[in-house]
């Protein structure tokens, strides 16, 4: 008898057929969560979006942003136009500008330019002392330009002409550069505002004025 078992080698091995009736199953585990499981997550992503637009908002609010530059009083002294032996100009303006600070960090700056021209081209500048504007805060800076004896080479005809209607058109333009103090940063801001100023020859007086910010 051989080590397979106790069947007979002379005898035919003849298999069984298999049951027809006979059927395979498969199970399926189906894994259903818990419902605090499920309101855990849930309440995770909501904290989660919630906390990311707070940070999204702060920084939004704190962002820095450029000062407000507005000219809030200019007042002629005096214009003048003389024409010989050259044509030349006398102007005096005194000018007020505020300087609007709308951070919640102070704002440092060294100068600040104003300049006056005639149809686009310059005719002369004048820069103020620097000086700090606390957070959240605005400051007032007095300037004075003067122009005396200045000769007119371009636009002369035009010059001749608005001087003899009495009304001369002047543009001024304001311009401040700074720092804002955060920390240990350094964040460079700057502001401009330019005005379209129409003087009255006769009676020294302006007639019109427009302001905007760029």
């Amino acid at each position: 008898m051989s080590k397979q078992g106790l069947r007979d080698s002379s005898v035919p091995y003849i298999p069984l057929p298999q049951n027809p009736n006979h059927q395979n199953v498969i199970v399926s585990l189906v894994y259903y969560h818990r419902p605090y499981q499920t309101n855990h997550y849930l309440r995770r992503g909501v904290i989660f979006a919630g906390d990311l637009l707070l940070l999204s908002a702060t920084i939004l609010f704190f962002y820095p942003s450029d000062p407000i530059l507005k000219l809030a009083r200019i007042r002629l002294n005096h214009v003048g136009v003389i024409s010989s032996p050259k044509l030349t100009i006398d102007l005096s303006f005194s000018l007020t500008i505020s300087v609007r600070n709308r951070d919640f960090f102070s704002l440092d700056y060294e100068k600040l330019v104003v300049s006056v021209g005639y149809r686009g081209k310059e005719l002369g500048v004048v820069n103020s002392e620097g000086g700090r504007v606390r957070a959240r805060g605005r400051s007032y800076v007095n300037a004075t330009l003067d122009l005396n004896g200045f000769e007119v080479v371009h636009d002369v005809i035009y010059l001749i002409e608005d001087w003899a209607k009495g009304v001369i058109p002047f543009d001024t333009t304001t311009k401040v550069n700074g720092v804002l103090g955060l920390c240990f940063l350094k964040i460079p801001l700057k502001a401009k505002v330019a005005c379209e100023v129409s003087v009255n020859t006769r009676n020294q007086t302006i007639v019109r004025q427009d302001c905007h910010a760029q």
